[in-house]
């Protein structure tokens, strides 16, 4: 079964209401772990345990929103860190659809939806590092921005090299607007390891990898892009009432005896 428009959109089915889960099963070399059967995952609501009914491992086209750091502290590591964006485009398919978004002291809707990698790169090159880093701002602009994505799947993919000093917006603020929204924060961390971008990748079901040296982004860049690429999806109908609270969603892995493995998953969904 496909994922629907919304992964946490509600399907009533009389009084019940179809739950589509996103997840990600990384190694401890934080590689994708594919052909897992429904039998490997256990989906809980509100500590609840949840039949899953639907299941999915497909590689469907992408929005993706990139979050590029235009502040001053990036004036050296541009170059690389474009070369990193046009290597994550070299995993495109048809049918995907990217947008730009450059911060320092605020953020900049730099390219609006489009699918063409050639129209984001040739204006990601015209970028100039300066100013503050309006992180928060910038991811809430983002997620503002998804409402236009033409795809079911939805992340951010934010390239960031310090932590937020020029925000109008809160972190709780921008938290709360993610867990209304249907996308998945990915992100890389040049040096420095500020805790907002590992709570969103948490809280959204996404990943966060941490960069100690430029030669490591083109590695690190690679295994978000397959991560990104490389996603299960958990239905179950549940049947929690429609009081616009937020429910929280558990996955756990069944134990197979073979290697390790890792879940990443969307934290919870709001009633609408």
């Amino acid at each position: 079964m496909a994922p629907s428009a919304n992964a946490f959109r509600s399907t009533f089915r009389l009084d019940v209401k179809l739950i589509e889960v996103p997840v990600n099963v990384t190694d401890d070399y934080g590689r994708p772990v594919r052909n897992l059967p429904p039998g490997a995952f256990r989906v809980f609501e509100d500590d609840v345990e949840q039949k899953i009914t639907a299941f999915s491992n497909t590689d469907a086209p992408i929005s993706a929103g990139l979050v590029f750091d235009t502040s001053g502290s990036m004036r050296n590591r541009l170059l690389q860190s474009r070369t990193a964006v046009d290597q994550f485009f070299v995993g495109s398919t048809e049918g995907d659809e990217y947008f730009l978004v450059r911060f320092a002291d605020s953020p900049e809707l730099v390219v609006p939806f489009t699918r063409s990698t050639d129209d984001v790169l040739r204006h990601l090159s015209d970028l100039q590092a300066h100013g503050w880093t309006a992180l928060i701002d910038a991811v809430y602009r983002s997620i503002g921005e998804m409402r236009r994505a033409a795809n079911s799947r939805r992340v951010l993919l934010v390239l960031s090299d310090g932590a937020d000093n020029n925000s109008r917006y809160s972190e709780g603020e921008l938290v709360s607007r993610l867990r209304e929204a249907d996308v998945r924060v990915f992100a890389i961390g040049l040096f420095e390891r500020p805790r907002l971008l590992e709570r969103l990748a948490e809280e959204s079901g996404g990943g966060v990898i941490w960069v100690h040296k430029m030669a490591e982004l083109p590695e690190a860049m690679e295994k978000l892009s397959l991560q990104i690429r490389n996603e299960y999806v958990l239905g179950y109908f549940s049947s929690a009432p429609n009081d616009g609270r937020y429910h929280k969603v558990r996955v756990e892995m069944q134990p197979s005896g073979g290697a390790r493995v890792h879940a990443s998953w969307r934290r919870g969904y709001t009633e609408p």
